[in-house]
């Protein structure tokens, strides 16, 4: 379980297990990133297991009000499944027994049939996903879940990007967290930011030397 520098402590094992990594990569908006996240990483049941705990444990510190937790195919199943888990080890939610739902990517045409698997969804519904880049998965999620007369309560994330969206010429004001959270009128939580992260460059000499990179990028595209 995470303990109470839990933040720092995610960015740390991010880096230890190679999901964060610092260099120059082109994301997915076409930008060179001085760093790299790359949830896909956690691949192992110790690993998992772990990222897990950090999830739980970012869901009960956010004082957020919810009944079950939902994945977004592909990458949320395992993330929804092994939270779930997680707080069933908490000690703020080990009596609940949080239920969990996801979805397919196609509506199955035999057996049970339709799109969702898991627990029915019901009540205040927590998204759990990797990061939040165009919102696209958020907005699908939010459909299902309000198709089945249910409430998004939140979106859970592991790193918050706290980038702009848009071209150099036509930058938002907003990052794509943001606007999920303006449109949805829900909150969204993260594991850590990009402030955790140069925090954590800011204190440790190791990283010192992709610091200005790092600081640079944040002038260009960061949001407060």
């Amino acid at each position: 379980m995470a303990d109470t520098n839990s933040r720092t402590d995610f960015v740390r094992f991010s880096l230890e297990q190679g999901v964060l990594r610092f260099g120059q990569f082109k994301v997915k908006s076409g930008r060179i990133s001085p760093y790299f996240f790359n949830a896909g990483l956690f691949n192992s049941g110790s690993s998992v297991g772990r990222l897990a705990g950090f999830y739980a444990e970012a869901l009960v510190k956010s004082g957020i009000e919810f009944d079950m937790l939902f994945g977004p195919a592909y990458k949320g199943i395992p993330l929804a499944t092994a939270t779930a888990v997680a707080l069933a080890d908490h000690p703020s939610t080990a009596d609940r027994n949080i239920p969990f739902a996801f979805n397919r990517k196609e509506a199955k045409d035999h057996g049970e049939g339709g799109v969702l698997v898991g627990a029915p969804l019901q009540g205040r519904v927590v998204i759990i996903d990797d990061v939040i880049t165009a919102g696209t998965s958020v907005r699908e999620s939010v459909q299902i879940i309000r198709h089945s007369g249910a409430q998004p309560a939140a979106v859970l994330i592991a790193l918050d990007r706290m980038e702009r969206a848009g071209a150099d010429d036509a930058l938002s004001t907003h990052s794509a967290v943001q606007d999920v959270a303006q449109t949805y009128g829900i909150p969204v939580v993260s594991i850590a930011s990009l402030s955790d992260i140069m925090a954590l460059m800011d204190g440790d000499a190791q990283f010192g030397e992709h610091r200005d990179a790092v600081a640079a990028y944040r002038d260009k595209y960061g949001v407060s």
